[in-house]
This record gives C-alpha cells, structure tokens and sequence, in this order.
C-alpha cells in the first residue's frame, strides 16, 4: 500500500481487510440481485405490454395485479421495505443480514422500478412494425423478441443502466440495517467511529463504480442505437 493512500486514508489503511470484505459483499449484492431484478422486472414489463388493453394478448386479470403488484413496491420508501420484508426474508433464506439477507429486499426495492422502465421503454415502438409482424403470422414470442426487444434494444440498455446505478445505491442503503457491503462500512468504521477518511475513500469508491456503469450504459446503447440506423 503505498504512503500517498495511507497518508491521504490512515483510518481505512489500519481497517484495509475489512474495507476489502465490504467491497466483496456489495459486488455479490449488486450482481446477484441486478441478475434477478433483470430477469423478474424484465418479465413483468413485457408481461405489463403484452397484456395491456390492445396488447398483442390482452389479459385484464394479469395486467391489473401486475399494475396493483408494482404500484405498491414501488410507493414504499426502501428503508421501510427492508424492515418490513424481514420476516419474510428470513423465512427465503434463513437471515435478515448479509449477502444473503439483503438479496430478497433488494429484489422487491428494484424491481418495481426496473418493470416500468421496461414498459415505458417498449411502449415507444412503432406499433406498425408490431402490426406488420402479426400480418405476417408472427406469434407472440416472435413478437416480443423480433419486434419490441429489438426495436427497443437501445432504450433497453439505458434502462438497465439506469437500474444498476439505483442498484447501486440500494446495496448502501442495505448496509445501514445490517446487510454488509460499503454502506456499513461507511456507517460503522466511517460515521461512528468518526472516520471521515473512511467516509470519502467509499464515496469515491461509489461515484467510481457509477461513472463506469454509466460509461459503459451510454457506450453499448450508442453503439446498438448506430447499428440499427445503419441497418435501416
């Protein structure tokens, strides 16, 4: 370690291991429950176009009790949701703290947001192409992965972008109810023990991590938003 870090972060320097673990912890936070919010908020919010009332499969039943569903999640501030999810996350995973504990409320914290980003980002594709498609006898599956995913591709990756980032910052709210990560530290070695070192050494973690996430968002959305320009 070198004497410019210690010198500018003395405090982080002595608790290095910790510092380390708490990093681990928010990187399995963030990638195990960024993997879920994709695959459950995505699927609610093509289920959310799909059964819509003049959706390519209309279905009143499901897209009100997804409406109901993600209206509610998302009306609770996170703080609360994690208190209020503790029972059931215990009775998922066995735990309320950690890695493990932490997954669940952050799933139900970032989901809801994830599905409406979806459903507003496949919302703007043309609706011709949609019916040009059915013309052609595709079926619903065709439909959504030829036509709106494709079509929407671009917006897709900003909306995924725009979700990590609030991942992100979910991972620390997490830390301050036992769950780990840089969060807790900051709070536990930074915050309480009057660190203030500490405390900047994991802001600037944090604005690193979320400048290359939106680098890299921006980057794939610009190059795939050019690619289907060329194509047309």
């Amino acid at each position: 370690m070198s004497e410019l870090f210690i010198s500018m972060f003395p405090n982080a320097a002595n608790y290095w291991d910790r510092f380390l673990e708490s990093m681990e912890a928010t990187f399995q936070m963030f990638f195990i429950a960024g993997l879920l919010t994709m695959v459950i908020g995505g699927t609610f919010g093509v289920l959310l176009i799909v059964t819509k009332p003049g959706g390519i499969r209309p279905n009143r039943i499901v897209h009100t009790v997804l409406e109901a569903v993600t209206n509610i999640f998302r009306s609770i501030p996170f703080i609360i949701l994690l208190i209020f999810l503790i029972p059931f996350t215990r009775l998922i995973v066995g735990t309320s703290i950690g890695v493990r504990g932490a997954v669940v409320p952050l799933v139900f914290g970032a989901v809801p947001f994830f599905t409406r980003q979806v459903e507003s980002a496949l919302s703007d594709v043309d609706p011709g192409k949609i019916e040009a498609a059915r013309a052609m006898g595709s079926g619903i599956l065709g439909m959504i992965f030829r036509v709106y995913l494709k079509e929407a591709l671009p917006d897709l990756i900003r909306v995924v972008t725009i979700t990590a980032i609030s991942t992100i910052g979910l991972t620390t709210s997490a830390g301050a109810v036992g769950a780990g990560g840089i969060g807790s530290f900051a709070i536990n070695y930074g915050q309480n023990m009057h660190y203030q070192d500490i405390v900047n050494l994991c802001v600037i973690l944090l604005l690193i991590i979320v400048s290359l996430i939106q680098i890299i968002g921006n980057t794939l959305a610009r190059k795939t938003y050019n690619r289907e320009l060329f194509k047309k």
